[in-house]
């Protein structure tokens, strides 16, 4: 998967927009069903509801496509909690678009996770 960020203003208000291209979608994109956007491509745009440093980020995203599936604002809450020396991550997905299965959304939140603790490990 490659991505590109199209615009991004990390403050609360700030907007972004930013899209993820699948090398291969039938295997790399959640559920195997290609992108939402493009049979090959998602590409959402967002606000930053809240930052509370070291403690939350609250986003709510919106994926651009005319498939009514995925239509509607979904929500993002990103909470940070210190536990031991290190940082206890968790996501809170809302209003998750009814053509997302709970279970792609949960493995995208998990790789997004994974490739988090290699960036900062």
């Amino acid at each position: 998967m490659d991505g590109h960020v199209h615009s991004f203003d990390p403050r609360e208000g700030g907007e972004f927009r930013i899209s993820l291209t699948y090398r291969d979608p039938r295997n790399d994109s959640p559920g195997g069903e290609g992108g939402k956007t493009a049979d090959d491509a998602d590409t959402h745009r967002g606000r930053f509801v809240a930052l509370v440093p070291h403690e939350k980020i609250v986003e709510t995203i919106e994926f651009e496509t005319t498939d009514q599936r995925f239509a509607g604002e979904m929500r993002i809450i990103v909470s940070l909690e210190e536990t031991d020396g290190k940082t206890t991550v968790t996501y809170r997905c809302e209003n998750i678009p009814q053509g997302i299965r709970p279970e792609d959304n949960e493995a995208g939140n998990r790789s997004s996770l994974r490739n988090l603790a290699e960036l900062v490990e």
